[in-house]
């Protein structure tokens, strides 16, 4: 009762708080509801990235994967600050530059109306297909092994699993599409630091329980018995091989930092650009830190369960069922819900701002009103929600959580980067050329990676490099068959300059240090 009591008073203080904060905002108009009147600060930014960024599926998924291959993940969140490193200094500039709501409002700038309502189009089918529905999933697997729904309602575990998506979704769309960007950000950073603390908890009670109290002996425990399961540098044929963090895992990473609407969102809501890359840069160095909650506790699970779990993603849910004080599960569980619902929601929000903005107001009807628009955002919001909730139980088949969610993203993402990559980098690519190779990005990758994956052999993250390659290589001969008709000025993109952030070059060297540093480290350790 007392975890019932605690679950529902976190959750319900993050509500009221966000209530009593945003309450009197006008969501009646595109900037404010969706990009929080330009209001967002540094930290607020920062906060809102790191919690839209962090959810079940990365505390499951991304510690399942840990407790089977060890250390070597960790590159999914060290990698990812490198991204963040490109988008404060290259591209939330240009994006600045532009004044936009949406990525592919960016792009329309660059190519054309077209390009950005195909694009607008590919972004929303990505996220209803595949980050929505393994969130919900992931977040029921976590709820109900926390709080063992199925025995508390006398179900069995396919009906708590919808009963449990079905009542984080309907939650998060209520955040999403009547509170706002706002809203969702001032959540994010409340439930952020709720998340911080419970997820720094669980791998120090883990490492406290290996060491019979002691946190250093639990390290220690885990040196002595498994230290290759801390040795980030996967060999060939292992999970993650280390030369695949200079193809496709760090192209991926810069999409998802860079391009991804539900992310990079946040920050056009920034007041200025110095707030915008400061944002931006703390959540680079918070970022740094996410081994300790995404890959420790998935590593304490096997020296304390041994490899004998039925699932890797059961990994996470045993070890906090395991040591989590009967007194802090209600916390806990708030939290999870928190993180859970930051994600949900805020791709949510991005699914209505890209079709209000690109496919409304774009194709449909483009002499409507902000108000016409937000409502129209609004009530898609409301079907994307209900598609979601519907596709993530039958995600449960999957051997790897995280790994499914990649490739299946992968996808869309390496051609959509490869297109607004060439679109940046050059002004010489037209926009025949760009749809062109889009769509041939995308068949190709789809062909590669679940069709002739076993006759190709090489590593998935390597085939994502090598098609973003022959995307862009097709793009540059496709242009001199169609050539560019618009003068090079008027096609390229410039970043803004006035207002930057002094200290953002700084800190961005010091980031792409520190990366080097954890690897050498951890390698160290685990090679000994």
């Amino acid at each position: 009762m007392f975890s019932l009591i605690s679950f529902i008073a976190f959750t319900g203080l993050v509500a009221v708080v966000s209530y009593l904060k945003t309450h009197k905002d006008d969501h009646a108009h595109g900037k404010s509801y969706f990009l929080a009147g330009n209001m967002l600060t540094g930290w607020v930014i920062a906060g809102s990235l790191m919690l839209t960024n962090l959810s079940t599926e990365q505390l499951i998924g991304l510690n399942g994967n840990a407790y089977t291959h060890g250390a070597q993940v960790i590159a999914w969140e060290v990698i990812a600050a490198i991204g963040m490193v490109v988008m404060a200094l290259y591209c939330f500039p240009r994006y600045w530059k532009g004044q936009i709501a949406t990525v592919p409002q960016f792009l329309e700038r660059r190519f054309d109306k077209q390009t950005r309502q195909f694009l607008g189009a590919v972004f929303m089918f990505s996220l209803v297909t595949n980050l929505l529905p393994f969130v919900l999933y992931s977040g029921a697997i976590g709820m109900n092994t926390l709080f063992d729904v199925p025995e508390m309602l006398g179900v069995s575990d396919t009906a708590a699993t919808w009963i449990m998506v079905w009542a984080i979704g309907i939650s998060g769309g209520i955040y999403a599409v009547f509170g706002g960007l706002r809203a969702v950000a001032i959540s994010d950073s409340i439930n952020g630091l709720g998340l911080l603390i419970g997820g720094l908890l669980i791998p120090v009670l883990g490492l406290a329980a290996l060491g019979d109290g002691n946190i250093f002996a639990g390290w220690g425990t885990i040196v002595r018995d498994i230290p290759q399961q801390l040795d980030p540098l996967g060999a060939e044929g292992d999970n993650i091989p280390f030369s695949t963090l200079f193809t496709g895992m760090l192209l991926l990473n810069v999409y998802y930092w860079c391009t991804n609407q539900s992310i990079v969102q946040r920050t056009f809501g920034a007041k200025s650009l110095k707030e915008g890359q400061k944002g931006i840069l703390i959540a680079a160095c918070l970022k740094l830190a996410g081994p300790i909650y995404l890959v420790l506790p998935g590593i304490i699970a096997l020296q304390m369960f041994g490899p004998d779990l039925e699932k890797q993603d059961l990994a996470y849910p045993s070890l906090v069922a395991e040591v989590l004080p009967p007194a802090l599960v209600g916390f806990f569980g708030a939290v999870i819900f928190g993180a859970i619902l930051s994600s949900f929601n805020s791709v949510l929000h991005s699914s209505s701002t890209l079709f209000g903005l690109d496919i409304y107001r774009g194709m449909i009807k483009p002499e409507a009103t902000d108000e016409e628009t937000v409502r129209v955002g609004k009530r898609f919001g409301i079907i994307m929600a209900l598609v979601a909730m519907s596709l993530a139980p039958f995600i449960g088949k999957a051997e790897s959580l995280f790994t499914l969610m990649k490739m299946l993203a992968a996808v869309t993402n390496v051609p959509i980067l490869a297109i607004i990559a060439m679109g940046m980098l050059t002004t010489s690519v037209s926009t025949r050329a760009a749809k062109i190779s889009l769509f041939t990005g995308i068949v190709l990758f789809a062909l590669a990676n679940f069709v002739f994956a076993n006759s190709i052999g090489l590593h998935w993250l390597h085939v994502a490099a090598i098609i973003f390659a022959i995307i862009c290589s097709l793009m540059l001969i496709l242009s001199k068959v169609y050539p560019l008709k618009k003068s090079r000025e008027d096609v390229a993109l410039k970043p803004e300059t006035e207002g930057a952030w002094s200290w953002a070059k700084g800190l961005g060297f010091t980031v792409v240090v520190m990366v080097f540093l954890i690897y050498t480290f951890l390698h160290h350790i685990g090679s000994a």
